[in-house]
């Protein structure tokens, strides 16, 4: 049964590590008959959460950006899939911004399947332990949600390092297997 799909590329770069590991999830995930939309934060207005908690009665923001839209495609999903480059060992800031916005309506967000893809220059998988926690940390909040896997794109400092690396394989078939 197709499922709707939903990539999260936090690359600051279009064709940069862990955004090539989006495509051939995607890919994957196409091949097997999935419906995809890979949705590139560098490319939407995102403001930070303010803490005003005007949210909290509305459910909605009260800035008037595309995290509205986002927050609800989120909700539509079927399989969430959440990538990042790794910057001081943790998740960039485009991608910490987009869960705290998720504070309006991430109640709804449930029962979905996740996969995390990060992208690093170092070579070791335990070293990005630390950006995977901060993924945790976002679904251990919500209802039902499922880590389905982890993508570790190591060894990958220039844009395209990562091309023929093992870990675009993985990805290819995480998604082929979503």
């Amino acid at each position: 049964m197709a499922k709707k799909v939903l990539v999260l590329s936090a690359s600051p770069r279009k064709g940069g590590n862990s955004d090539l590991l989006c495509d051939q999830f995607i890919l994957g995930a196409n091949e097997a008959g999935h419906q995809t939309e890979k949705i590139f934060l560098r490319d939407k207005k995102i403001g930070y959460c303010t803490g005003c908690e005007s949210c909290y009665a509305s459910h909605k923001c009260i800035q008037n950006d595309d995290m509205a839209e986002i927050l609800d495609k989120m909700i539509d999903a079927e399989v969430i899939v959440m990538a990042t480059p790794v910057y001081f060992y943790t998740m960039n800031a485009q991608m910490k911004t987009l869960i705290d916005r998720t504070v309006p309506k991430y109640q709804e967000i449930t029962g979905k399947e996740f996969y995390f893809i990060v992208a690093a220059a170092d070579n070791s998988k335990q070293a990005m332990e630390r950006t995977i926690d901060g993924f945790r940390g976002f679904t251990f909040c919500l209802n039902d949600a499922q880590e389905k896997g982890v993508i570790f794109g190591i060894g990958a400092w220039h844009k395209g390092d990562i091309k023929g690396s093992e870990a675009m394989k993985q990805a290819f078939e995480m998604g082929k297997n979503v």
